[in-house]
This record gives C-alpha cells, structure tokens and sequence, in this order.
C-alpha cells in the first residue's frame, strides 16, 4: 500500500516533558484520517513537526516520499495547512493574502486560481475587506481557501468547522469530499467534532499524553467500545474507562 504520510517513534521534548512520546501510524494516499485527543494529546505539536516548523527531538517523518527534516523543501509545495487560530495579516485584505500565499506556492495564473476558491468558497463578498475586520466564520472559510491555493496531494485541517453554523460546516465537509474524491488528495483532520469525523474519516488516531492509545475506522470503534457516539468513544478513551463496561450496549 501506498502511504502518503509515515511517521515512526516521532518524539518531541521540551525539557522534561514529552509532548509526542515515540507516535508511529502511516495514512494510505487519498485517505481522510482523523487525528484526535483531548487538549495536551499531543495534536498541534505533532501537525508543527508533520509541517516542518517544529524539529522532532527524534523519530522520522516521510510526507509523500520524502524525509521532512532532510528534505522538506521538495515536498512541502505539494502540502498545505488550514486552522483558524492562525490569523493571516489583519491589514491586508482577503485577496491580498491569498495572492501572496497564492505567489508563494508558485501558483499559475494565481488570480484565477483565488477568483475560483473565492466563488466556491462563498468568499467572493470578503476578498476587499481587510483579514482583521472578518468573523470568526469568514476566518474559517478564508483559511480553507489559503489552503487549498495551491492544490495540495497533503491536506493537514485543525477543525475546518469551527465557528460555522451547521449549513455551513456541511457545506465545507461536502466540499472536502468533493475535493478529495477530484484530486486524490490525502487529508489528515484534527477535530473535536466527532459527527464530523464520523463522516469524513477512514480511519482515526485517537491520542493521549503523546502516544497512539487505539485507533481504527468509526464504525470499527464505536462496535469495539460498544457506544453509539464517536463522542462517547472519545471521552472513553479521554478518560482512560477503556477497561469499564459501557452503560449501554448497541444491538447487534
């Protein structure tokens, strides 16, 4: 099998805490794998190493072929990041921060390329409005438009629904399917909406103090821990009950 992402005995330290204690798990090319865990899993540090922006203290991290500490910079063109906590430029407005991620990506014919996320996105109204004076659900739409500029085979999403309302946060997971099944591209989502994993994902990690502490598909995990919820598999595994029968079955 072909594997988009390999990651092996990945640690990173900081001081005397471990962050991502010796994580290993690879994601099949053109799958949606979703990264979970409660607050200090381990999550965003792991997405800064999968990145680039962060060194692992050790461990290795292949992203389409190639080692991203020694070679990130053959790769990373063909990767891209959304997360609306990361605030583009406030006085720039929309478009002017989407040419200038668009010309960073070596975009070709870039203004078309925004014109057309710009239309598919539903942001067209935003492109003249300076990034600082956007809601919090503009930020989020804006955001998945920067990353997506480029095309990318690499998708890394952290939670690409937050702050939207519920037509539109099935919209932009409409649109993900979409454009996962179009271009083949693999995405790996941290989310703490657990319908929206159910829908999107092939396969989940589910994190704890920086390690893998079970993984499998949806319907893999809600039969193993006998719930009827992804959430209430998540607060099994959040709260170490592995080992307690489930109040409630699900029939067979």
């Amino acid at each position: 099998m072909e594997f988009a992402l390999e990651v092996r005995n990945l640690t990173k330290a900081f001081g005397a805490v471990r962050a991502v204690d010796g994580l290993s798990f690879s994601v099949p090319a053109g799958a949606t794998v979703g990264l979970l865990g409660g607050n200090g899993a381990g999550k965003t540090t792991t997405i800064s190493m999968l990145l680039g922006l962060l060194l692992p203290s050790s461990g290795e991290v292949r992203a389409l072929g190639h080692d991203l500490v020694r070679d990130r910079y053959a790769v990373l063109h063909r990767m891209n990041f959304s997360s609306p906590y990361v605030e583009l430029p406030h006085r720039l407005t929309v478009l002017q921060n989407l040419m200038v991620y668009a010309e960073l990506y070596g975009v070709a014919d870039a203004r078309r390329r925004v014109g057309e996320l710009a239309e598919r996105l539903d942001i067209a109204v935003l492109l003249d409005r300076p990034a600082g004076k956007l809601s919090a659900g503009q930020k989020t739409r804006v955001a998945l438009a920067k990353a997506l500029v480029n095309r990318p085979d690499l998708l890394l999403l952290d939670e690409p629904t937050a702050s939207l309302d519920p037509d539109t946060g099935d919209w932009v997971r409409r649109y993900l399917e979409e454009y996962r099944d179009e271009t083949g591209a693999t995405i790996l989502l941290a989310s703490h909406n657990m319908a929206e994993v159910e829908r999107l994902c092939d396969n989940v990690l589910m994190l704890r103090a920086g390690r893998v502490v079970d993984q499998g598909s949806p319907k893999e995990l809600l039969a193993k821990y006998g719930r009827r919820t992804m959430e209430d598999v998540f607060l099994d595994i959040a709260r170490d009950r592995r080992s307690e029968a489930p109040d409630e079955q699900v029939p067979a």
